[in-house]
């Protein structure tokens, strides 16, 4: 069976099972309350980096979710859009693929393009440690400009009504790069606020204004727009952090969020 094996274990989180679920374990443990959420932002990073603050958005959905998780990451190399239609390994076991709702989705299906992003492969072990039963719809993400984002998340609900699905949609992005950490925060979290009352062309247009490198806006605008068609109506910041709370170096740092939209 062909499978899209792991190309970041042991640099961006554990390769060895039992570290991996210890460390996740320690992650889980101090997360906060479960809500309704539709869709979540996590980062990608290194997990000694923002480990704990994705935690805290997997944390807001129920652990008994047995649905498919669509996630949805930022090419890192250029390519185009597309999706992925095999299982996905992780030091933990098997990530089974939902290909009835790929197929849905209507995307080119291009597994060489997934084959060593980080962006999607980051997020794996959590659903599966935390969500054994769920399944997932992989979506690399090219073109992030708004029209693209908001069609690709009407793309997701469409396929989520169509093979009645229940889903949860992932978007994958860390925020400001290698910035002070002062600059870093006054980017991401003027952006941020734009979320809370989902407002997708006011986050665009907040990226712009400050001159803002997060990685993922688009995937962040394509999780809003699938999840407002699900109902959701606000954005919650759960967590912000940088780089610079785990090494002490706030001259240069990466900014992270935990977001649930609910």
């Amino acid at each position: 069976m062909k499978i899209r094996t792991c190309a970041v274990a042991g640099m961006f989180y554990p390769g060895e099972p039992s570290h991996l679920e210890q460390l996740l374990g320690k992650f889980f443990a101090v997360t906060g309350h479960e809500t309704s959420a539709s869709g979540i932002v996590a980062p990608h990073a290194g997990y000694i980096y923002s480990g704990a603050v994705a935690a805290l958005a997997y944390a807001t959905l129920p652990s008994s979710f047995d649905g498919t998780f669509v996630v949805i990451g930022p090419s890192h190399r250029g390519y185009p859009t597309c999706t992925s239609a095999v299982p996905w390994e992780t030091p933990l076991g098997i990530v089974d693929t939902d290909t009835d709702l790929v197929s849905a989705l209507d995307l080119p299906v291009n597994e060489s393009y997934h084959a060593d992003e980080h962006s999607l492969e980051v997020q794996m072990p959590f659903i599966k440690y935390r969500f054994p039963r769920a399944r997932i719809a992989p979506v690399l993400m090219g073109d992030q400009d708004l029209a693209s984002s908001v069609r690709l998340g009407r793309m997701i609900a469409r396929a989520a009504r169509e093979t009645r699905r229940e889903i949860r949609v992932v978007a994958s992005s860390d925020f400001s790069h290698y910035v002070p950490e002062t600059v870093a925060k006054g980017q991401d979290l003027y952006a941020i606020e734009a979320l809370k009352s989902l407002e997708i062309e006011l986050f665009y247009n907040r990226l712009r204004e400050r001159g803002s490198s997060a990685c993922g806006y688009g995937t962040i605008a394509a999780m809003i727009t699938a999840s407002i068609e699900a109902g959701a109506e606000k954005g919650e910041l759960l967590k912000y952090a940088t780089s610079g709370d785990v090494t002490g170096d706030r001259a240069s740092v990466v900014g992270y969020a935990a977001i649930a939209v609910i």
